[in-house]
């Protein structure tokens, strides 16, 4: 069976302003993937990531790359099978992978979950505070501090003023840092020292990956997350002596095949996990739910962040998301 390959370049504005400490946006623009059989549709989402070197035009063009190899045809198993050396992971590989994940359940008449012999329950989410001078931060965290899990995004000057800031304004509430790479050798202790005393639940990827063999040296009192240091299964044992988890995002590994291989590859060498996102829709979620169903920490608040998701959406009751029907994904 061959499949005919469509790609969609969808916009979402973000509901105000998402800031890391790499900067900001205001709209997630996105890339989808649509595989047909001539009677089942499959789809799939990614969110090219500039700080991974990939753009819009670059992962389009990575997909329309193995147009070929989707038209020669197949199972769609064996072609997600085939798409693990055929594509690089990342953004384009995740959109195609889920695709097909979606329209092998289809065809199969039954759903992703089931296909994994699993049964999803809905899960609680955290929800993303960006970053900003320590009051504003506040002034975010408190109308959020009803909530379970609140992750903080930090990364700058002034960093243990802020932790302390939404500590005080959600005293109840469990908080993840994430520092997208903003700290150094020199602030780590500091800062780290701060989170405890805050009693931090996790810290995602505070040293940049390019440069994080402190971590193999410092003490870490509050657990320490790879991030950015970490995308696919591959590498995973030089990790686990700087990290105590790592952070599973579908864009990252190039799809839902390679995030369960290494979820538990990650669980054999005794880490946690972690399941994330980009800022995406509810199509990009669905997917990363079923990883997520037995994640130490869930942060899949994409859609939360968008000023509209598409339809059908993900039903999210405040920050406990449902799994996902069959009419958007699966």
């Amino acid at each position: 069976m061959q499949y005919n390959l469509n790609l969609l370049i969808e916009r979402y504005p973000i509901a105000g302003k998402f800031t890391i400490s790499r900067g900001s946006k205001t709209e997630a623009v996105i890339v989808v993937c649509e595989l047909s059989d001539g009677i089942h549709r499959g789809h799939g989402e990614c969110v090219p990531y500039a700080r991974y070197g990939e753009s819009i035009e670059s992962v389009s063009d990575q997909i329309r790359a193995v147009e070929p190899l989707l038209k020669a045809g197949g199972s769609a198993e064996s072609l997600r099978l085939k798409l693990q050396t055929a594509m690089p992971a990342g953004a384009a590989r995740n959109a195609v992978d889920c695709a097909l994940w979606d329209l092998q359940a289809k065809q199969s008449g039954t759903t992703a979950a089931a296909l994994l012999n699993l049964t999803p329950r809905p899960l609680i989410t955290a929800i993303t505070v960006s970053i900003d001078t320590p009051e504003a931060m506040a002034a975010a965290t408190a109308k959020l501090a009803h909530h379970p899990l609140i992750k903080v995004k930090i990364g700058g000057e002034n960093d243990a003023d802020r932790i302390r800031a939404v500590r005080s304004a959600a005293p109840n509430a469990q908080i993840i840092l994430d520092a997208n790479e903003g700290w150094n050798p020199d602030n780590f202790a500091e800062n780290i020292g701060v989170a405890a005393e805050c009693k931090i639940g996790l810290i995602e990827q505070p040293l940049p990956s390019s440069d994080d063999s402190y971590l193999l040296q410092a003490n870490r009192p509050v657990p320490v997350c790879a991030d950015e240091s970490a995308h696919t299964s591959e590498g995973l044992e030089k990790l686990k002596d700087r990290y105590d988890a790592v952070n599973i995002k579908l864009d990252k590994t190039g799809g839902l095949t390679e995030a369960l291989i290494m979820r538990d590859k990650a669980r054999s060498l005794g880490l946690q996990v972690m399941v994330g996102c980009m800022v995406g829709s509810s199509l990009a979620m669905a997917p990363a739910l079923m990883v997520a169903q037995d994640a130490d920490f869930v942060d899949l608040d994409g859609p939360l962040l968008l000023a509209k998701d598409r339809e059908p959406a993900l039903h999210y009751d405040g920050t406990t998301v449902s799994p996902p029907l069959p009419e958007l994904w699966g």
